[in-house]
């Protein structure tokens, strides 16, 4: 498995006196198009924004991280996430997520923005619990397509089934779902509805609200909120793709022109269509005409081939 490693001392933090609280941005729509034309797409399969008290001393650790965050054009397919906070759990790397699947993908061009994340059989884990995930999930999807010239779309989905704190709950689109374990904690869980402008969409599947004290290995409370699959896009600046239409055959109508031929216009012609077919047949009102002419010729070449030859006979 591949796995990202950071580590955050807390002697910085305990320099300064302050005490950090840092939450991670919602998935948002916001107006307005990307300069130079191109779409903008961007996914993360895990993004953290908590805060670490520590047991024996007055200092809290911020806990900020991301798995697989990309930009367009981008891919990203690690499965596994470690943190390492001086002070927790001996010094030693707290595994914050595992997964079988855990993927993102962002492409961008003139025509389309699109991005993708997804998570499969995921254990997501907060400093302070190693044995009891803060929450497991079957599968969960986020994805974002922004197309020039066509309403941006964003769907999120989660899939079978999910245990919080050990326990399976089920999740309403109604409002969050809480999970509270005495002496652990509670987690509050929301399915983060898909969000889109004119130009924009933006999606995540599940966001976490977490505020668990479990005084073990030196943590005293985790607060903040984790977001599992976020995807979001804007829309390319440029023209919507045209699709050309299939050629049509081109069929041209045949008139008639000239006397008696069939018109298709306003004239003052008298053709009729009695009169078309005449003409195509070679047909007229002077037929009866040419066919008597020719029949009188052909009796009086007749008469005289019979004259001649009773002339030579005598």
């Amino acid at each position: 498995m591949n796995s990202n490693t950071f580590r955050m001392p807390a002697a910085v933090l305990l320099a300064t006196g302050t005490v950090a609280l840092l939450t991670a941005p919602p998935a948002s729509a916001t107006g307005g198009t990307p300069a130079g034309g191109e779409g903008r797409s961007g996914a993360v399969v895990l993004r953290t924004g908590l805060d670490v008290g520590l047991l024996n001393k007055t200092v809290h650790v911020p806990l900020k991280a991301t798995l697989n965050e990309v930009s367009a054009p981008a891919t990203a397919e690690k499965t596994a996430l470690t943190v390492t906070l001086d002070g927790v759990e001996g010094n030693k790397p707290v595994s914050v997520l595992r997964a079988d699947v855990a993927t993102s993908k962002a492409t961008a061009n003139r025509t389309k923005a699109e991005a993708e994340a997804n998570l499969a059989k995921a254990r997501v884990h907060v400093p302070g619990l190693p044995l009891l995930s803060l929450i497991e999930v079957e599968k969960v999807t986020s994805k974002a397509v922004c197309e020039a010239g066509k309403k941006p779309v964003a769907s999120a989905n989660v899939l079978g089934t999910v245990t919080a704190l050990g326990k399976k709950v089920t999740l309403t689109a109604g409002g969050p779902t809480k999970v509270e374990v005495p002496g652990v904690g509670m987690v509050s869980m929301e399915l983060s509805a898909a969000e889109t402008t004119s130009t924009t969409a933006a999606a995540a599947a599940l966001r976490l609200k977490v505020a668990v004290n479990p005084l073990n290995l030196n943590v005293a409370q985790v607060d903040g909120e984790i977001v599992l699959a976020e995807a979001h896009c804007e829309s390319p600046k440029g023209p919507a793709p045209t699709t050309k239409a299939p050629e049509q055959p081109d069929i041209k109508t045949q008139t008639g022109t000239g006397t008696g031929g069939a018109t298709t216009g306003s004239g003052t012609g008298s053709g009729s269509a009695t009169d078309a077919n005449l003409a195509e047949t070679g047909g007229g009102s002077l037929t009866p005409f040419i066919t008597g002419g020719a029949l009188t010729l052909l009796a009086l070449g007749g008469g005289a081939l019979f004259l001649t030859r009773r002339g030579r006979a005598q």
